[in-house]
């Protein structure tokens, strides 16, 4: 029966190479399905087999679980085979997470640990208790245990130590300083969490970091989030150039090998060609010695070319091992996210930190890189615009849910930056593109409901029907819990009732404004203090309470000048500060202020603005009688008002606008509804990726304030565009 053995084994590795799954599978099953008996451990480690390839390669996760629950009772029989027991828990582990059956998935780790902590102090031993230590708390967080997954990660991070491997050290560090992310707990323990990982990455020597391209990324971009929720910009754009440039440098070293691999496959296949004389098929076996020497150089000793028996944890999706960026050593393997996943998360940062400076040419380009990658990784699994969650098998949404959300992130940046340059049908398109895939994938993308109605909000605003703007927002307020965006629609929602202009709208806008105004201070950095004290400015200045206004805007603008960075929102603080100074006959300080604003109103291409400044420095030119920039302003002003007023004549009358703005829901198709918890649980929204919400809608204070061009000081009522 050996030989059988060997010879069905040795056919399935033919059939695997050749890409003929199903072909290798039934070899396997034929030893499984045979009537006669073969050893209990032959028939472990063929199943094992079957369960690995499909993981690898199909959907049919219930069928690999049932051969690992079948391993798992022959292994009791067993006494020893501690690998085997070990891979089969881990495998069995996955199944039931994919699976979502959690309470089992707790039983078989349970089980793991134990057989570990029994193996005795055996290097293998840890490394699989690190295994299992990883996806308990891995599963821990998905049941909203953070304190749980925190001591669990503690435990693995204590037998890292012991084992003197500070690669596996840094792996536990920074996934506790994931959990505390997601924790939103105090700042200074976040903090000492990045201390710590900053101090671990130091003490890895320079040679092994360069095989710890996974690690790199995982703790850089997790960094990276938090500068960005505490508004260090600065810092976090540092952070994000080494990023850009590790991308850059890993994606010309892949085509490189590459391009070796395709010259080494022509010289293979040159030598097979019987009539070479023997002088080509020296030159042709030397290059080939070359060309492996070249390669195995280039590579290292990192993960090309290694083979495995554990699938990521990362989903189970047919990618070469180049195409991972794994986090810790064999067994553990696992990945954060896919490496096409990840170059979008950098490509994301760079347009989350160059929208705000106005890098709209490089925003572009990584918009539509990003997304274009990610609707490569989605036509891969079967999802296209017509094709909703629905009908898809659950481990294909584990895997699409991380491309569903970064799609919606993209698309979120290119209409705040379509919203800010007055591009209204470019932003309309976006936000459609939004709403349908939010139709198609209702339960994945829940959480986008309140960032679109924000957004039509935005949208609503941006081309002047206030009243629709502000119910939107309230609307998206309504539609979540987390406090920092509940006060942001509502400083939105105040900001267009001041634009209406009459005194009810006014007293709606105190409404709203005086209960965030009041706790403003318990944010997390600055992104909300800014807006609010520009909202209060305006209604200050309602009032007629010029000074206190002064005041107010003064501190606002030095906050958003030191802290945020954002070119739009400080031209429009100035221009605002320009209309006071302007109002209290401060000539000299007018003239210079809405300059500034009107350099930075270019810079960002905001238009709106743009007029509401030059509108501003006619009058000052007015008052001080300077004639020729007096008519220069006014041929300028009415270019940009033609201008304006063109696009947003194409906006009102595309077909998209009366959807957009209409005071409704978004209406999901009953057939794309499902069982609630079916994919509730994601990648995104589990443990593996916490964009803080100053990704995308907190950079959107500068859109409501860059529609507020009506408010005039000097006459205190609306003007009509």
């Amino acid at each position: 029966m050996e030989a059988v053995t060997e010879g069905l084994w040795g056919l399935t590795d033919y059939h695997e190479k050749k890409g003929e799954i199903a072909k290798a599978v039934k070899c396997l099953e034929a030893i499984c399905q045979s009537h006669i008996s073969f050893l209990p451990i032959i028939e472990v480690k063929t199943r094992l087999r079957i369960a690995t390839l499909l993981l690898k390669h199909s959907d049919n996760v219930t069928h690999a679980k049932s051969h690992l629950e079948r391993c798992q009772v022959l292994l009791k029989s067993i006494p020893s085979c501690f690998e085997l027991k070990c891979r089969t828990y881990s495998l069995l582990s996955q199944c039931y997470h994919i699976v979502e059956a959690f309470p089992a998935q707790m039983q078989i780790l349970s089980k793991g640990l134990e057989l570990t902590v029994s193996s005795g102090d055996r290097f293998a031993g840890k490394l699989w208790f690190c295994n299992f230590t990883s996806q308990l708390a891995n599963a821990l967080i998905i049941e909203g245990n953070y304190q749980g997954s925190i001591s669990t990660l503690q435990d693995g991070y204590k037998w890292a130590s012991e084992m003197l491997c500070p690669e596996l050290q840094m792996f536990f560090a920074t996934s506790m300083l994931h959990v505390h992310l997601m924790m939103c707990d105090d700042q200074s323990t976040t903090e000492t969490a990045i201390k710590n990982c900053n101090e671990l990455w130091d003490s890895i020597e320079e040679g092994k970091r360069q095989q710890c391209t996974g690690l790199f990324f995982y703790y850089q971009l997790l960094h990276i989030f938090f500068l960005l929720r505490i508004c260090d910009f600065k810092n976090a754009g540092q952070h994000v150039e080494t990023l850009d440039t590790a991308m850059k440098a890993d994606m010309q070293r892949n085509r490189y090998i590459q391009d070796l691999k395709t010259e080494l496959e022509k010289v293979n296949l040159s030598l097979s060609h019987t009539h070479l004389n023997h002088k080509e098929k020296s030159a042709l076996s030397r290059k080939q010695g070359q060309l492996l020497q070249h390669l195995s150089s280039i590579a290292g000793s990192s993960s090309h070319g290694k083979t495995t028996l554990e699938p990521a944890y990362f989903g189970n999706i047919r990618r070469a091992l180049e195409d991972k960026l794994e986090l810790a050593p064999s067994p553990i393997n696992g990945e954060w996210l896919p490496k096409s996943a990840v170059y979008a998360v950098v490509e994301l940062m760079v347009i989350v930190l160059g929208r705000p400076k106005g890098n709209f040419k490089e925003c572009v380009k990584r918009i539509q890189s990003g997304i274009q990658s990610i609707q490569d990784e989605l036509v891969k699994l079967g999802i296209t615009d017509n094709v909703g969650e629905s009908v898809l098998q659950r481990s294909t949404m584990w895997m699409a849910g991380v491309y569903l959300m970064l799609l919606m992130q993209f698309l979120e940046n290119k209409v705040a930056m379509e919203l800010t340059r007055s591009e209204f049908v470019e932003a309309q398109e976006a936000l459609v593109q939004m709403r349908d895939w939010f139709v198609h994938f209702p339960t994945t993308l829940q959480d986008f409901e309140n960032i679109i109605e924000m957004l039509r909000g935005q949208y609503a605003h941006s081309v002047g029907c206030y009243s629709d703007a502000a119910f939107h927002f309230i609307e998206a307020g309504k539609m979540t819990e987390n406090k920092s965006t509940q006060a942001m629609c509502h400083i939105y929602a105040a900001v267009s009732y001041i634009c209406i202009g009459d005194p009810e709208s006014a007293a709606q806008a105190f409404d709203l404004v005086g209960p965030v105004y009041n706790i403003v201070d318990s944010f997390v950095g600055v992104r909300e203090k800014t807006s609010i004290l520009l909202a209060y400015g305006f209604l200050l200045i309602r009032q007629q309470n010029l000074q206190e206004a002064r005041v107010r805007l003064a501190t606002g603008l030095q906050i958003a000048h030191n802290h945020l960075g954002n070119l739009q929102l400080v031209s429009q603080y100035l221009t605002i500060l320009g209309h006071l100074a302007l109002a209290l006959h401060d000539t000299g300080q007018a003239r210079e202020i809405l300059r500034s604003s009107l350099t930075l109103a270019k810079k960002v291409c905001d238009i709106p603005t743009q007029i509401w400044v030059v509108s501003n420095l006619t009058a000052l030119y007015q008052q001080l009688g300077e004639k020729g920039n007096e008519m220069e302003n006014i041929e300028y002003h009415t270019k940009k008002m033609d201008d304006l007023q063109k696009r947003l004549n194409d906006a009102c009358s595309s077909i998209h606008h009366i959807e957009l703005i209409d005071r409704t829901k978004i209406k999901v198709n009953p057939n794309q509804e499902v069982d609630g918890k079916r994919f509730a649980v994601t990648p995104l929204r589990g443990s593996n990726l916490d964009i803080p919400e100053s990704v995308g809608l907190s950079h959107l204070t500068s859109s409501a304030p860059s529609r507020l061009r009506d408010l005039d000081i000097g006459r205190g009522g609306k003007r009509k565009l």
